[in-house]
């Protein structure tokens, strides 16, 4: 971990200079450990939780002087072009209100917002101040959903999509330590803004959206359970989720409560069906009668291979976020999603998107 005012530092000008916001959030640690050494200055990081800035100091041999307890001075004395939140989701609102009107830009780890008014808010401070709000979610990199949306949309091989399954879950984090920060917001359900509703759902919301051309649903219709009360007392571990569109139907399965991780989405359309298998594998039916064949995608193409990279071209101006799975766009209509989902899943009713 560099140093501040290091010679590599000051010579370094192509560089983003980036502070990391918030070390809660146990996906620092992908951003902490990854070789960004080539596109990113880490210029400064935010914990106000002593233990949790001892912990990473200690796990990364960071630069104590990089730290600090008060956002809004280390913005101001450090002066970067962008920041990266490791936040609970319920402070992802505080934090664009600080970063907006300094001119940083911000990059959230999923979901964008716990709730439709934050995210409005948030956006509306883009718009006005002129910066991006990006959303960063694992499965964008997947170089297997990249194909499945080449194959179903631009190509249209499946003919007209009439059903997308999206299937995000694990056995949960009950693994980790329930005394360790992380546990503590992702089962609350203010900071998060739900249990595995919130913390999977996101995912399937965001890239049914991106495969229908960043349209809204009709309707969203939910159900939510805590089949673990002993664990996740306040928040869901299991959740179904179905969306309306003229003529497509998607369906959302988010989970806490399986035996094994599972991120894949299935689509179907008139003529085949393409199913993801992981990151880079998926299997393609385009006849009856035929068995599935099994492929490896094509490696996704620079800048879109990596969270780092895609983030630094955006904030480059080389790329627009336009209706990427990264795109405030996208993102919002998820969190619309995810609210009328949350309503629907209270009323027990299906919720008319106005």
């Amino acid at each position: 971990m560099g140093t501040l005012g290091s010679p590599a530092e000051a010579a370094s000008k192509s560089r983003i200079k980036v502070v990391v916001v918030g070390l809660v959030h146990g996906h620092a640690n992908g951003l902490l450990r990854s070789d960004y050494a080539d596109t990113l200055d880490i210029v400064g990081i935010f914990e106000s939780d002593p233990k949790v800035v001892k912990k990473y100091q200690d796990r990364y041999d960071i630069d104590p002087r990089l730290f600090a307890d008060d956002l809004e001075t280390l913005l101001d004395e450090r002066a970067p072009e962008a920041a990266w939140v490791f936040t609970n989701t319920y402070d992802h609102l505080k934090v664009v209100e600080a970063c907006a009107p300094r001119g940083i830009h911000v990059i959230v780890e999923k979901p964008l917002a716990v709730d439709k008014a934050s995210a409005d808010r948030m956006a509306a401070l883009a718009r006005s101040h002129e910066i991006h709000v990006l959303t960063n979610l694992e499965t964008t990199w997947y170089s297997s959903l990249g194909e499945t949306y080449r194959l179903a949309v631009e190509e249209n091989q499946l003919g007209k999509i009439t059903k997308i399954i999206s299937h995000f879950g694990h056995s949960g984090p009950a693994g980790l330590n329930p005394e360790s920060e992380f546990f503590r917001w992702l089962t609350d359900p203010i900071l998060n803004g739900g249990g595995a509703s919130a913390d999977f759902g996101c995912y399937g919301q965001n890239i049914i959206t991106w495969l229908l051309g960043n349209r809204r649903p009709i309707s969203v219709t939910a159900v939510f359970q805590t089949n673990r009360p002993e664990v996740f007392g306040e928040v869901d571990d299991n959740a179904t989720i179905i969306l309306e569109y003229p003529g497509v139907q998607g369906i959302i399965q988010a989970s806490w409560d399986w035996p094994f991780p599972r991120k894949d989405v299935h689509v179907y359309g008139r003529s085949g069906i393409i199913k993801t298998i992981d990151k880079t594998r998926y299997n393609i039916r385009l006849e009856r009668g035929q068995l599935p064949t099994e492929k490896v995608a094509t490696p996704l193409s620079a800048p879109y291979r990596n969270t780092i990279e895609y983030f630094t071209a955006v904030i480059r101006g080389e790329i627009e976020p336009k209706d990427d799975l990264s795109s405030l766009a996208n993102n919002l209509i998820a969190t619309e999603i995810m609210e009328a989902a949350r309503e629907s899943a209270r009323t027990g009713k299906t919720i008319q998107l106005p």
